[in-house]
């Protein structure tokens, strides 16, 4: 497996796809070998040197924590890591959605962690293992970092990231949840959780199944009549982010905190969870026969 490089930058910045795209070697893919940096760094934008939020420090001492702790077993590190990231990296959504600031994460800071995360595997076409490219830049549910922030955006409770770390430890929910609308409502979130807690679905084609259902209904359903959710209150993010320069190192053995907003109405959830929990019913699990 590659080794982290030799130049880590100090700063965050932006990489676009067409600059990434030379330092997505077949030795890096193969996880043979990876790059210096030295060059990488000659073709990215810098942020603002002003925002303490750039500062590479403390999100490679946060991967180097995860490679360390979770050696032998890379899936579990995406519940720990992911809370901690997000409280960590405080963005707003519009910047998240910037994928330039994720390519420079994983190709300069962290390629390493990228490799080790999401190892080579059987590639389509090809002879021989490779990591899959998306990993270092692709979309929200497949690039190695922004996965993980956008999970904890999504699934945290307010300030409280517990929900995430259940979220987290469902590949399968990740990936489905990442990819749909809905889960941008917060109650339907919070009730994916308590189904998965409650042991209703909880195989990949269990929660395959369910989240086919859950979008199929969410045609002709609005959700947030079931479950209605509280407005969030933009400025307790605002002043998240604007702690950031002062806040200390996020726990490593406790969750951190969040934006401190109000967390999901308790009704909402457990009626949308009820709901979830009559569509599983019927819901086309492969290999699952339905009583009738």
């Amino acid at each position: 497996m590659i080794e982290k490089p030799h130049y880590v930058p100090e700063r965050l910045g932006l990489l676009s796809a067409t600059a990434a795209d030379p330092f997505l070697t077949e030795d890096l893919l193969k996880g043979v070998q990876g790059h210096g940096g030295v060059d990488l760094a000659k073709v990215v934008e810098p942020l603002p040197e002003d925002d303490a939020r750039w500062v590479v420090e403390p999100l490679r001492d946060l991967v180097d924590d995860a490679l360390h702790q979770f050696r032998n077993n890379r899936t579990d590190a995406d519940g720990w890591l992911a809370p901690r990231l997000h409280a960590t990296l405080r963005l707003t959504r519009r910047e998240a959605a910037d994928k330039r600031i994720w390519n420079h994460l994983a190709l300069a800071v962290a390629p390493d962690y990228v490799a080790w995360r999401h190892a080579p595997g059987a590639a389509q076409g090809r002879n021989e293992s490779r990591i899959n490219p998306a990993r270092f830049k692709g979309a929200p549910d497949r690039q190695c970092f922004s996965r993980l922030w956008w999970a904890a955006e999504m699934f945290r409770d307010g300030d409280d990231y517990a929900p995430v770390v259940v979220a987290c430890a469902n590949q399968d929910l990740i990936h489905n949840a990442l990819r749909m609308d809905l889960v941008d409502h917060r109650p339907t979130a919070q009730a994916l959780v308590c189904v998965l807690e409650r042991g209703i679905a909880g195989t990949g084609r269990e929660l395959n199944g369910l989240m086919a259902a859950i979008n199929t209904a969410g045609a002709t359903l609005v959700y947030d009549a079931l479950g209605p959710d509280e407005p969030r209150d933009p400025d307790a993010l605002r002043r998240w982010i604007a702690e950031a320069e002062s806040a200390p190192p996020v726990p490593r053995h406790d969750l951190p905190r969040g934006p401190d907003e109000e967390p999901v109405p308790e009704q909402s959830v457990a009626a949308l969870t009820d709901y979830f929990t009559e569509l599983f019913e019927t819901a086309p699990v492969r290999g699952r026969t339905l009583q009738v």
